[in-house]
C-alpha cells in the first residue's frame, strides 16, 4: 500500500486534516491543484479570515499547529451583535456576548488564511510521514473493499487505505464517489476584505444587521501602525456586484456608512475578493474507503464562524476513530461510525445557520422591528444567552 491516508485537497480543512493523520503516525499523502498563496499581496491570496473557536485549539495544539500560530492570532473576548434596522443606518439594539460568561479564555482567535496556509505548509514540511504536492490534482477514483486507488493529474496512480474528501463545495472526489448533496442558494454574494480605522476593536467581533445579510467586522493585528479588521459584507447577489465595482473611494464611503461608522471611516486595506452564499450538505459522509470532511460534506454561510469549526469537527471524529481501530482504517464499520456521529450535527447546523442567515436578509421595515425585539428578548434571559452561546462553540443542542 502507497500511503494510509489520501487527502484530496489542500485548503485549510486539508493541511489540518495532513497534519492531523500525519501526527498520529499515518502515512499520509495530500494534494491540491493550486499551490499556497503564502504571502497577503500575492496574487490568489485568500484575505479572508478564519476565526478558531475554543474547542479547536485544543485540537491544534495536539497536533503541533497551534504553536506556529498563536503569535499571529487575535483572540475574539466579545461577539458583538448590532441591529440597525431602522429607518436610518445606526445602532438601535446593541448586545455584547463575553466570552467571560461561560469561560476564562476568549471565544475564539482570528487568523488570516494566507497565514494559515503559510504556517500549516511549514508543520507539514517538519513532518517525516507525509508527503504534500501542491500544484497536484486528484482526477478519478476506484475503490474497493480493500483498499482505494487515487489517480493523480500527474499521471501517477496510487493506492491507500482511506480517502479524505477535503476538496471543496464542488468536491471532485464526492462527485467521483456518486453522493448527491442539497443546495440552498441565498441570492447573496459576500464581499471579504481587509479595513483599518481609527477608532480600536479592543478584540471585539462586531456583527451589524440591516438588510441583505450581516457586515462583520473580525479584529486582526495592527496594519501599518492603525487598528485593523477583516470584513465580511454578505449583500443581495446584485447589489453586491454593483459595490464590488466601485472605486475605492466610492467603496469605502458606502462601508464607512454600513457599519454605522462604529470604528469610525473604514480605509481599504487590501483587495476585494467575492464569493456567491449557499448552504449545502451532503446526502452521506462515507462512501466506500472514502470520508467527506468541512465543504465536501457541508456548506455554510459565514455566520457565527461555524464553518471550519464544523470542518475540525469532522476531522476530530475521523482521527479518533482511526486512531481507535488503526488496523481496520477506511473500512466499512469505521466509516458507518464517522457518519452516524456527525450526519445529526451537520444537518441541525446547517438548518439553523441558514435560518439566521433568512433573518439578517430581512429587508421590510416591520420584520427589521421582529428582529431586534427578538435579539433584544433573547439576550435579556441570561440562560439563554449563555447557552446560545456554548452552543455555538459547538456544544449540542
Amino acid at each position: 500500500m502507497d500511503y494510509d491516508i489520501v487527502i484530496s485537497g489542500g485548503g485549510i480543512a486539508g493541511l489540518t486534516a495532513a497534519a492531523s493523520f500525519a501526527s498520529a503516525g499515518f502515512r499520509t499523502l495530500c494534494v491540491d491543484p493550486t499551490p499556497p498563496v503564502t504571502m497577503r499581496d500575492g496574487d490568489g491570496a485568500d484575505l479572508r479570515t478564519t476565526a478558531f473557536l475554543q474547542p479547536a485549539q485544543g485540537f491544534l495544539e495536539e497536533i503541533g499547529l497551534w504553536p506556529r500560530l498563536a503569535e499571529h492570532a487575535t483572540p475574539l473576548q466579545v461577539m458583538r451583535i448590532v441591529d440597525a434596522g431602522g429607518p436610518v443606518a445606526e445602532p438601535r439594539v446593541t448586545k455584547d456576548f463575553e466570552s467571560n460568561d461561560i469561560s476564562g479564555k476568549p471565544f475564539g482567535w482570528n487568523l488570516p488564511n494566507w497565514l494559515l496556509r503559510r504556517e500549516m505548509a511549514t508543520r507539514l514540511s517538519e513532518l517525516a510521514n507525509v508527503d504534500f504536492r501542491p500544484g497536484t490534482a486528484t482526477t478519478a477514483l476506484f475503490t474497493r473493499e480493500g483498499e482505494a486507488r487515487v489517480t493523480l493529474s500527474d499521471g501517477t496512480k496510487v493506492r491507500a487505505r482511506m480517502v479524505v474528501a477535503a476538496d471543496g463545495r464542488n468536491s471532485p472526489m464526492r462527485q467521483a464517489a456518486g453522493i448527491g448533496v442539497k443546495t440552498t442558494r441565498f441570492g447573496q454574494k459576500a464581499l471579504a476584505f481587509a479595513v483599518t480605522h481609527p477608532i480600536p476593536h479592543c478584540n471585539v467581533s462586531t456583527e451589524i444587521h440591516r438588510t441583505g445579510g450581516p457586515f462583520t467586522l473580525v479584529p486582526l493585528p495592527d496594519f501599518d501602525g492603525k487598528p485593523c479588521s477583516a470584513v465580511v459584507w454578505m449583500e443581495d447577489g446584485p447589489k453586491a456586484e454593483h459595490l464590488y465595482a466601485l472605486d475605492q473611494t466610492a467603496f469605502e464611503a458606502e462601508m464607512s456608512a454600513r457599519s454605522c461608522t462604529l470604528f469610525g471611516p473604514l480605509k481599504l486595506a487590501s483587495r476585494r475578493t467575492i464569493w456567491p452564499i449557499i448552504a449545502q450538505e451532503a446526502e452521506r459522509l462515507t462512501s466506500q474507503r472514502l470520508a467527506l470532511i468541512a465543504e465536501a460534506a457541508h456548506v455554510v454561510p459565514p455566520i457565527g464562524a461555524q464553518g471550519l469549526n464544523m470542518s475540525l469537527k469532522d476531522l476530530t471524529v475521523l482521527r479518533d476513530l482511526a486512531m481507535d481501530r488503526p488496523e481496520e482504517l477506511g473500512d466499512r464499520q469505521m466509516l458507518d461510525a464517522y457518519h452516524r456521529t456527525r450526519i445529526a450535527d451537520i444537518r441541525a447546523r446547517v438548518a439553523g445557520i441558514a435560518a439566521l442567515n433568512r433573518i439578517s436578509q430581512l429587508s421590510t421595515e416591520p420584520l427589521r422591528d421582529i428582529r431586534a425585539k427578538g435579539l433584544d428578548a433573547l439576550y435579556s434571559l441570561k440562560p439563554v444567552r449563555t447557552s446560545l452561546m456554548r452552543l455555538g462553540l459547538g456544544a449540542r443542542g
